[in-house]
């Protein structure tokens, strides 16, 4: 049996790297819009990857590689690093969509 390797992106034993919010907000270009419940969010554009995501508009996988938008509340409850730290990835079509009604 194969062995697994090891991500060299963080290197075995070290501490987890904490969450920049001023540099996810800042450096990726967030702009604020209106969520699928009139709520303010931070939506940004990730660069690609090879992760994948479920979207949860519609409960399909989304390919890191695939353009999509990543959007997290801009005001949470718990503070701007646990508003970012639940940032969700949506296909940008499901966020387009999401609970807005067409009129």
């Amino acid at each position: 049996m194969p062995s697994k390797r090891r991500s060299s992106k963080r290197p075995y034993g070290q501490p987890h790297q904490e969450l920049d919010v001023e540099r996810l907000a800042g450096s990726v270009g967030a702009r604020r819009e209106r969520g699928p419940r009139g709520e303010e969010y931070l939506v940004a554009v990730p660069r690609p990857n090879d992760r994948t995501y479920t979207c949860p508009a519609c409960g399909q996988e989304i390919d890191g590689a695939t353009p999509h938008l990543v959007a997290w509340a801009a005001d949470g409850l718990f503070g701007s690093d646990a508003a970012a730290s639940a940032r969700r990835h949506w296909h940008t079509h499901c966020w387009n969509t999401f609970g807005r009604t067409r009129g």
